[in-house]
């Protein structure tokens, strides 16, 4: 799977290369993202739904993605954030990058005004320019992806974050990272199933991991949870939701497959 390794090194490499064209300041950027109004609770959401006896669900929307191409191009965000709300979802997340997945920050603009729901900008964050970004297109929460970034930087991001006033969802794939991202002071960790190099999904890795994450923190499974039958085993494990993207903006009925997901054990 050598040629899709190079998949992720160049979506990174291209995340990279904007940033450092990026001359704006980032103390402008953080008190100008300190400025906007607060944020809906997105851990507080997920574990609202936990409390109820039920597996919160992160409703993905997402037009396109590397491995799989078209998922649901023409889709409406406004309406599909409906969609979700109505079903029940715990929380949105909205694709932002345009190149590779055909997002935008307008998708996130219209999902989040069409619902109440809090929103997590889905998106290669490389810089803390970014993080102020995500504050200041209305994201709730930013996405750290603990592959992506050296510890360095993993820490930084996450202080501009709290500075900023915005949650951190800390992406991890193994104990290494866990650590890492532990050592930044993560709240709230997502563990994915996907190998970030391989696109494989592997089902065991969040089965694993649901173990060594301490408690307190808010677990989250993403990526491949195929319907109820894998949302229940991950429930089961201690985590307390499941971030779902390709089964909801491919289902026929997202309502009833959101229903399917959230049932309680």
């Amino acid at each position: 799977m050598w040629h899709m390794a190079t998949y992720l090194d160049r979506i990174l490499d291209r995340h990279r290369e904007v940033a450092a064209a990026d001359q704006r300041s980032l103390a402008e950027l953080v008190n100008q993202a300190s400025r906007q109004s607060p944020v809906r609770p997105f851990a507080g959401s997920l574990r609202s739904a936990v409390s109820a006896g039920e597996l919160a669900v992160i409703g993905e929307i997402k037009r396109r993605s590397p491995s799989k191409g078209a998922l649901n191009a023409e889709l409406d965000p406004a309406v599909l954030a409906g969609l979700y709300e109505t079903g029940g979802a715990a929380a949105l997340s909205v694709l932002t990058d345009e190149e590779f997945f055909g997002g935008s920050t307008l998708d996130l603009h219209v999902a989040r005004a069409a619902v109440s729901l809090p929103v997590l900008r889905k998106d290669f964050t490389v810089d803390s320019r970014d993080v102020c970004d995500a504050r200041l297109m209305g994201a709730d929460c930013v996405l750290l992806i603990a592959a992506a970034l050296s510890q360095r930087e993993l820490v930084t991001m996450h202080a501009v974050a709290d500075e900023v006033g915005i949650e951190v969802l800390v992406e991890i794939h193994d104990e290494p990272e866990l650590d890492a991202a532990l050592a930044a002071g993560a709240r709230m960790v997502g563990v994915n199933q996907r190998d970030l190099v391989t696109f494989q999904v592997d089902h065991q890795r969040a089965l694993r991991m649901a173990g060594v994450i301490p408690d307190g923190l808010v677990k989250v499974a993403e990526s491949g949870v195929r319907g109820a039958g894998d949302a229940r085993q991950l429930q089961l494990a201690g985590y307390h939701a499941v971030l779902v993207g390709e089964t909801l903006v491919t289902s026929p009925d997202p309502v009833d497959t959101l229903r399917q997901l959230r049932a309680a054990h």
